[in-house]
């Protein structure tokens, strides 16, 4: 049956393809950016031409070395910075796109394969049954790209910004394959040149797509029914030694920069074994019952002594070994099961990846294998379609389009959960209760939305499920430690961080801040700040803090000075440290002007830093004839901080000094001491002027 009826064309067909892929993600150009999104839209330090440089040569640089992918997303924040419409609209057109591409492949098999035994095979032109075979056939690969472009599990790589990388390697992948098809044909080396050149693209992409050598072969092999070593394993060596030497790239990336590796990651082979075949009905599952789709899914429990979960790896040999059986009769299906498998595997767990700490599966490692199933099932639907057009000429136009509204509604609805972070993780939340990474991550959420309480609740709800978790004790420490009368707490869920991470440069400094706030805890928090320096040398803020435990012990001045000089040369537009550093420059007999040097340079970077011009308004006091300079450093900061008890009385003290301007004075010393009714040396000047 031709799914494409004649007065509507290919490209028409691919068209309207793209159109209803438009329509049916429209709910996905509203979202925000999600999780992980930061990792990938261009850090600020990336954002210059040399930032782009880095993305090359520098692992690292980016979370995953795929240059392509992190180039497109700095030209992109070159275009709309931070806005995620643009990010979007980008996705959703790579996706659209590649359902077109994915089309013209299937076209170009169908038009070109020349065996006896498949259902899918191109004819011979002048032979009347191959035009019957080709009309019964005709339109779908069409029915394939729109099965692909509307399918829901698809959803996760076109409404979460980050998996642009799917799309933009898919891109890449299928124009390598269709060039490599034309070379197959032609053999001609630019056309090999340029098909080895995009799978290079794709490569850089994401290295998945290594797995596209090895799809060929699968491919070569359904058309011939044998491969020969010269014409189709030849060519292919040096594509493979690509995609080895990629793929074995990335996973050394996921080790020492994802740090995929510990006890969350240490599974035995026979263990892994069991995730890859679970792992492969799942996906299967997904496909022909896309409902219920999550962003988490549960992780399961691996147990090799369990017989019931070996029915898994089983039955993928067995269903293997069937379609190996029958392959005289049809070798289309074990080609479309291999493909499938094939581009699963360096997702099915015998490679380390980070995603897997949360999941075994995840929709948008689907996203490519899925072709293979839904190029064979779009074949079954035109068999079908071909036997119901000699009964009811309407049944296969009628389920095309009930397929098209019922993918499309379900893609709409499943936008949805990725509309923002909130929505993200509740919604996983209620289709995933266990999901520890949700609650923490929405305890994040919340925190940032000021709703405190229920952020501790989540934390808390984390690590009931996950006591091991060192982000969420982490996340509760210093959500406590911000709540009057819990600070206790929050060192107890700090102390509990470091003991399952010891080498976190960050819960040693944040402890640090906890301890240095508790009376007779001074020296220990300098412990930490050391800490936190020994594991991350270039942290500005632990030299700084480190020095504001010091300046407390006036012997120790010299040691404090060295500390915020440390942090600035880490940071040189650090404006606390340069505050600080001038304060205690203040006290030393000699240094009152680079005191003022390092006051101006904070008020440089930060304006509106109330107790920068406070204390350079007291330095410009101690310096002969500066008093009205003094006036006007006091002034600013009353106008940032106007409820700033220190910078009234420090005002008030300076206008006593001048004829004529003790209302005034008098008027500031009043204020500081309304601020603060207890001050005693407000209260003096305040009756000290009222008696004159």
């Amino acid at each position: 049956m031709n799914f494409v009826p004649g007065w509507l064309g290919n490209r028409a067909a691919g068209a309207l393809i793209f159109c209803l892929t438009l329509l049916a993600y429209l709910p996905s150009l509203s979202g925000d950016f999600i999780w992980n999104d930061s990792d990938y839209v261009t850090a600020p330090a990336l954002r210059s031409l040399g930032g782009l440089g880095r993305i090359w040569t520098e692992p690292g640089a980016t979370q995953q070395y795929y240059p392509l992918l992190h180039s497109a997303f700095w030209v992109q924040h070159r275009l709309w910075g931070d806005r995620p419409l643009g990010y979007h609209i980008v996705t959703l057109l790579l996706h659209a796109g590649s359902a077109v591409l994915f089309a013209l492949v299937l076209r170009r098999l169908l038009g070109n394969d020349s065996g006896p035994s498949t259902p899918l095979r191109a004819f011979d032109s002048g032979s009347t049954a191959a035009g019957h075979e080709r009309r019964r056939y005709a339109g779908a690969e069409w029915l394939a790209a729109l099965l692909f472009a509307l399918h829901p599990a698809h959803v996760e790589s076109v409404a979460w910004i980050t998996e642009q990388k799917n799309t933009l390697s898919l891109a890449f992948y299928l124009a390598a394959a269709l060039a490599y098809l034309r070379f197959d044909e032609t053999r001609q080396p630019r056309t090999y040149v340029a098909a080895l050149a995009l799978f290079i693209l794709s490569m850089l992409s994401k290295t998945v797509t290594a797995t596209l050598p090895a799809a060929l072969l699968v491919v070569l092999w359904w058309k011939r029914g044998r491969l020969s070593w010269r014409t189709d394993v030849l060519p292919l060596l040096p594509w493979l030694a690509v995609g080895a030497a990629g793929g074995l790239f990335s996973s050394w990336v996921e080790k020492h920069y994802l740090v995929a590796e510990g006890t969350d990651f240490s599974l035995p082979f026979l263990g892994r074994l069991l995730v890859a075949g679970r792992a492969v009905w799942f996906y299967v599952g997904t496909l022909v019952w896309p409902f219920n789709l999550n962003f988490i899914y549960p992780r399961w429990t691996v147990n090799v002594a369990a017989w019931q979960q070996w029915l898994f790896p089983l039955g993928v040999l067995a269903f293997g070994a069937g379609l190996w059986a029958i392959r005289r009769r049809t070798r289309a299906p074990l080609a479309a099961f291999l493909f499938f498998v094939g581009s699963l595997f360096p997702v099915l767990g015998f490679v380390n990846l980070y995603g897997s700490l949360y999941s075994w599966v995840w929709d948008h490692w689907q996203y490519l294998p899925d072709l293979g199933l839904i190029a064979l099932a779009a074949a079954g639907l035109a068999q079908a379609g071909d036997w119901a057009e000699t009964r009811f000429r309407w049944l296969g136009p009628a389920m095309v389009a009930a397929l098209a509204i019922g993918l499309g509604a379900l893609t709409w609805e499943h936008c949805g959960m990725f509309r923002d972070d909130q929505t993200l993780y509740r919604t996983t939340i209620a289709r995933n209760p266990t999901c520890w990474m949700a609650h923490n991550n929405l305890g994040n959420t919340l925190n940032i939305a000021g709703q405190t309480t229920e952020a501790i609740s989540e934390y808390e709800v984390a690590l009931r499920i996950k006591p091991d978790h060192a982000g969420a004790h982490y996340n509760l420490a210093f959500t406590l430690a911000g709540i009057p009368g819990r600070l206790p707490e929050a060192i107890a869920e700090y102390e509990a961080t470091l003991q399952l991470k010891p080498d976190y440069p960050e819960a040693h400094f944040n402890l640090g801040l906890a301890l240095a706030r508790s009376p007779g805890r001074s020296p220990e928090a300098m412990a930490q700040f050391e800490a936190a320096l020994r594991i991350k040398p270039d942290y500005p803020e632990a030299y700084n803090n480190l020095g504001i435990a010091l300046a407390n012990y006036p012997e120790r001045s010299t040691e404090a000075i060295a500390q915020f000089e440390a942090a600035l040369k880490q940071k040189p537009d650090y404006p606390d440290a340069h505050n600080n550093l001038g304060m205690i420059l203040a006290r030393i007999p000699g240094r009152l002007p680079e005191a003022i040097v390092h006051y101006e340079a904070a008020l440089q970077t930060k304006p509106d830093f109330a107790e920068a011009h406070n204390n350079l308004g007291i330095a410009l006091t101690n310096s002969p004839g500066r008093s009205f300079e003094a006036i006007a450093e006091y002034e600013a900061a009353l106008r940032i901080k106007p409820d700033y008890s220190k910078a009234h009385f420090n005002l008030g003290r300076v206008l006593m000094g001048i004829p004529g301007r003790q209302q005034e004075a008098l008027t500031h010393f009043e204020e500081a001491l309304r601020l603060r009714p207890d001050w005693v040396p407000a209260r003096q000047m305040v009756e000290q002027l009222r008696t004159h």
